[in-house]
């Protein structure tokens, strides 16, 4: 892979398999949004590994990475790649209406109380800060829309919009997505099992393959193709919600 910045525009050019164009601007914003700096307190869920760990399922790098990338493949990782590459079409599309349909659905779409809460919880203290900080018509439309109707908004949603706001294309925007999806779980394990900092970084080396190809696959599903077969991921956060001692509020 290699970028280029053009002369006349400054835009950059990611050179793959496929060309992305992306403004500097841009590029910078998506940084800030999944960046741990962002205020959406992502530091305090651990998406059920706590009790995962606890239970003796996850216990070094090997079966963190084995437990992220069934995650990824199967369970709720898999659907939140859906959630926001159809938020991003219909932000593309201008299609607020039907933005709405996927943001109730992604919202009702939790497999247990405390994913509900991390998707919510985070989603919500991001639209804050994105409304303030980088205001957008569709993402406003959103919020009020999803206030009007009681509706919590949800995380991969909200950012998905937001990319296609920013012009980010999604074959960029999704994996940077999810891979911060996978580096903040990532780091909540190097606290709990716990992993030396390096060994978390190798996870996350180690994961960048799920990544793409979760990325990948996304782009030829629809919002029909929601589901999930990791049971134990929904297993292990129903149980933390009566796990006696918790440092995390997943």
């Amino acid at each position: 892979m290699a970028i280029i910045t053009t002369m006349m525009t400054g835009d950059i050019i990611i050179m793959s398999d496929e060309q992305y164009h992306l403004s500097p601007s841009a590029l910078l914003r998506q940084q800030s949004w999944l960046s741990p700096a962002f205020p959406t307190g992502s530091y305090s869920y651990s998406h059920g590994i706590e009790w995962a760990v606890e239970a003796g399922h996850i216990h070094d790098r090997e079966s963190l990475v084995d437990w992220l990338e069934a995650d990824l493949r199967y369970g709720s990782g898999r659907n939140e790649t859906l959630f926001f590459i159809e938020a991003w079409r219909c932000a593309t599309e201008d299609d607020c209406e039907k933005l709405l349909e996927v943001a109730e659905l992604a919202a009702a779409f939790r497999g247990t109380s405390e994913f509900a809460l991390e998707s919510s919880q985070q989603a919500t203290a991001c639209l804050a800060t994105l409304r303030r900080v980088w205001p957008d018509r569709v993402v406003e439309s959103l919020s009020e829309l999803l206030s009007e109707r009681s509706v919590p908004p949800a995380l991969a949603v909200v950012l998905g919009a937001r990319a296609a706001g920013q012009r980010v294309p999604y074959g960029l925007a999704l994996p940077a997505f999810l891979q911060s999806y996978v580096a903040n779980l990532v780091t909540a394990a190097v606290r709990l099992i716990p992993l030396g900092q390096t060994d978390g970084q190798l996870a996350i080396a180690e994961l960048e393959q799920a990544v793409l190809i979760a990325s990948a696959q996304a782009e030829h599903t629809t919002i029909r193709d929601l589901g999930s077969a990791a049971f134990m991921v929904d297993l292990a956060s129903a149980s933390h919600e009566t796990q006696y001692t918790r440092l995390f509020r997943s």
